[in-house]
């Protein structure tokens, strides 16, 4: 059985882009272009996963989620905006969202999102930490501390870290980071990546024992244990 995604999205070329994609992929895909529309669509709580766009007309998604959420209606949402910083991630997350992602997108990683949360079901709470072996980080707070040791990140590093902890034991690409980091659609040719992989590297594996950070030769990098 096909699983069911609604799409809220005012955009009309981006929210055929996405329903064209979802259906490809074997989705059955309902579409609206308001808020007012995606909260009665919404509210039966029969949909797999909901793509909720943040500025929407009659209705913005953060009101949209925050009524699902107070008529108990727990149908996984992920964010799908234009507004990427981090107290717009953060009051999304903290409004009951259970992902966060931002335009310009790739929709594979849409997709890869999407397919993660159908495969957890109906999330009964918010996830706000993602740990990989004895490393956590806290959307909320945006801490990250290892054992019980704090690690201080810049805003790139920390965003460059979340990346890869929602990519654990994964190979994530060079063009996966340029995409989901620094919303590159482009090699720029330079070396960013890499002193940012190395800087983050340095503070997450320097005086521990075992290294979480790898280097996937010819392919890219990978976070998690040995």
């Amino acid at each position: 059985m096909a699983h069911k995604i609604l799409v809220v999205e005012d955009d009309e070329v981006t929210a055929a882009y996405i329903a064209k994609g979802f259906d490809e992929a074997g989705f059955t895909v309902d579409l609206v272009h308001d808020g007012r529309d995606g909260l009665f669509q919404a509210s039966d709580g029969s949909y797999d996963a909901i793509i909720l766009d943040r500025m929407l007309p009659a209705m913005d998604g953060l009101a949209v989620l925050k009524a699902l959420r107070a008529a108990t209606v727990d149908t996984p949402v992920i964010f799908l905006s234009a507004l990427s910083d981090s107290e717009d991630r953060i009051e999304g997350l903290q409004a009951g969202s259970d992902d966060y992602l931002s335009k310009p997108f790739a929709f594979a990683e849409l997709l890869a999102r999407v397919k993660l949360l159908v495969r957890k079901g109906n999330a009964m709470s918010v996830v706000t930490t993602l740990t990989c072996e004895d490393l956590e980080l806290d959307l909320l707070s945006r801490k990250v501390k290892r054992g019980k040791q704090q690690i201080d990140l810049q805003p790139r590093e920390f965003r460059l870290l979340e990346y890869l902890m929602r990519h654990v034991d994964q190979v994530v690409t060079r063009t996966m980071l340029l995409e989901g980091v620094w919303d590159y659609h482009f090699d720029p040719g330079t070396n960013v990546i890499d002193v940012h992989i190395s800087r983050l590297r340095r503070k997450l594996d320097d005086g521990f024992d075992r290294p979480l950070l790898h280097t996937v030769r010819g392919a890219g990098y990978r976070l998690g244990g040995d």
